[in-house]
């Protein structure tokens, strides 16, 4: 075991009493050393109740034969942070995870590894930490909040609260309704009740076979997920016995299957930046260990030419979560993947085959989770568009666009922050043609690359969401939706065209033909560029890091 190199052997007699000051027993001393790497913060909805996860896992663990230890790791709440400087550091706090789980683990020289995440940025994280340590690993994810609801109205955050802003600057509703829908909108602890990104991460997770079957979508407060997380503290155990380590799990076919699942249900637009940023840890680990692979961009736009959307959930429908895992969850659209698309590989998973029988029988709420010869849509969930503002590519999701919305062009109203594009919502500047393009907000120009989850919610609560068009090098929220193209590359920040189109210019967004492009020839645009200025980084401590660092986009941006 890892372990041996801080308990065995005379020399190690130190490094055995300062286990002992822990609590660790002498007998335990011979088993497995399994690290508890807990997200749990008062600060975010999907955390809160970790502590119990924690106990429930450190129970399978001790069960199973191992010696558990809890170690701590940062959380951020993505629906917290938007909308003002915090949300700067989210996807920079995703390579931090990594990097605290990877210190922790190989300092401790632990045998294994339990992941205890739910939102956003800490699982993908956690999958970048997995790959690059490739010790046996498994991932509890916490599941989603339980569905609000207020005179019989069923509500989610995104459209029980933030879409609320604009209903009530529109005048839709009274303040007594927007304080009513506030409150009743987020009801429990976990993540957020659609297909955002923390559930769209949780699902790719299962998919891969990082995490026991249901654990994506059984719900954070349900003895169900109680039950998950004691199994996963034995499975471990097993995994450590067995030698089984992530780089077994994961590699380009596991990856290639997260993104047909992602397409097939039409998940966050952030899932790009974490698949690739996962194939990349998987490159730059040492050559010695298995299954080197990677994915890029371009597995993407293959996949999704052929892929077509047998789920449609939350926010681009009104099936929550909860209802999704009563439907059959990601194994009734494994059974569907497996049986339907030549390209979804037979992998073994960590608990199971996922074509063992509790695939092959799983149940399927067919109103929910269709056949894939009866899709929604033969179109994607996701797709890439490229043009001459992106062409390096750029992602919108199909699946939240209205289908009168495929062809748009519109006049360009430039903003080079989101608030200054927050100010212009608010203050009625946006009007019906309009195309707000929000730059200076990509993983190197925000930096940090910040969800622009507050414009497009007010866009759509204003009634703009099939009128107008929002395109950024920043990203979206998997609870966006409406005509919003994000993850522009090149960034306004390295000089792409982004940061050369004026208010006035045309553009013009063509989901069939998958392209983005600004109308204006390339003569304008050669003057326009003699008189940009050279981007400069302003931040300083972390930020700072960051944004000398981090790659673009494309590549998972990366640091």
């Amino acid at each position: 075991m890892r372990s041996d190199n801080i308990k065995k052997g005379i020399s190690k007699t130190p490094h055995r009493s300062l286990l002992m000051a822990t609590g660790v027993s002498r007998k335990n001393m011979d088993s497995p050393f399994i690290g508890i790497a807990s997200s749990f913060s008062d600060l975010v909805p999907g955390h809160i109740g970790l502590r119990d996860l924690e106990r429930q896992i450190e129970k399978g663990i001790h069960t199973g034969g191992g010696q558990a230890f809890i170690f701590g790791v940062p959380a951020v709440c993505d629906g917290i942070a938007m909308g003002h400087s915090g949300m700067r550091y989210s996807l920079p706090s995703r390579d931090l995870i990594a990097d605290c789980i990877e210190t922790v683990a190989e300092a401790h020289q632990l045998d294994g590894l339990v992941l205890l995440s739910n939102c956003d940025k800490i699982t993908p994280g956690m999958l970048i930490a997995s790959a690059r340590i490739n010790i046996p690993t498994i991932i509890v994810t916490a599941g989603p909040m339980l569905d609000g609801e207020s005179r019989c109205e069923k509500l989610t955050m995104i459209k029980g609260a933030f879409e609320a802003i604009g209903k009530y600057r529109n005048g839709e509703i009274t303040e007594e309704r927007l304080l009513e829908l506030e409150e009743a909108s987020c009801p429990s602890a976990g993540a957020c009740q659609g297909l955002y990104t923390a559930n769209t991460m949780a699902c790719l997770t299962e998919v891969m076979g990082m995490s026991l079957p249901h654990c994506a979508t059984a719900a954070a407060v349900s003895s169900e997920k109680r039950r998950i997380a004691f199994d996963s503290g034995m499975q471990i155990v097993e995994l450590v016995r067995k030698n089984k380590c992530p780089r077994d799990i994961i590699n380009r076919d596991s990856l290639r299957n997260a993104i047909i699942a992602d397409l097939a249900m039409g998940g966050s637009t952030n899932s790009f930046l974490h698949i690739l940023a996962i194939s990349n840890a998987l490159n730059t680990a040492p050559s010695t260990l298995k299954n080197s692979s990677e994915v890029t961009l371009d597995d993407f736009d293959e996949l999704s030419a052929k892929i077509h959307q047998f789920v449609k959930l939350e926010p681009s429908n009104n099936i929550t979560m909860t209802e999704f895992h009563k439907a059959g969850g990601v194994n009734a659209v494994l059974k569907e993947l497996l049986k339907s698309v030549p390209d979804f590989k037979d992998l073994e998973g960590v608990s199971l085959s996922k074509t063992s029988k509790i695939v092959k029988n799983a149940y399927s709420d067919k109103s929910i989770i269709h056949d894939y010869s009866e899709p929604f849509t033969t179109k994607p969930g996701l797709g890439i568009l490229r043009g001459n503002i992106a062409p390096n590519g750029s992602v919108i999701k199909i699946s939240a666009v209205d289908k009168s919305c495929y062809e748009f062009e519109g006049i360009a109203k430039t903003f080079n922050s989101e608030e200054e594009a927050m100010q212009a919502l608010e203050s009625d500047k946006i009007k019906e043609g309009d195309v707000i393009v929000i730059r200076y907000e990509g993983p190197k120009g925000g930096p940090g690359m910040r969800e622009m989850l507050a414009p497009t919610s007010l866009l759509v609560g204003k009634g703009l969401g099939t009128k107008a068009a929002l395109i950024t090098d920043g990203r979206f929220s998997g609870g966006t939706r409406g005509i919003c193209v994000g993850h522009i590359c090149p960034e306004a920040a390295d000089g792409g065209v982004i940061a050369l189109i004026e208010d006035g210019d045309r553009i013009r967004i063509d989901i069939n033909k998958r392209t983005l492009d600004l109308l204006v020839d390339e003569k304008t645009l050669t003057e326009r560029r003699k008189n940009l200025k050279p981007f400069e980084i302003k931040s300083k401590g972390f930020l700072g890091k960051y944004a000398r660092t981090v790659s673009d986009a494309s590549h998972g941006a990366i640091v």
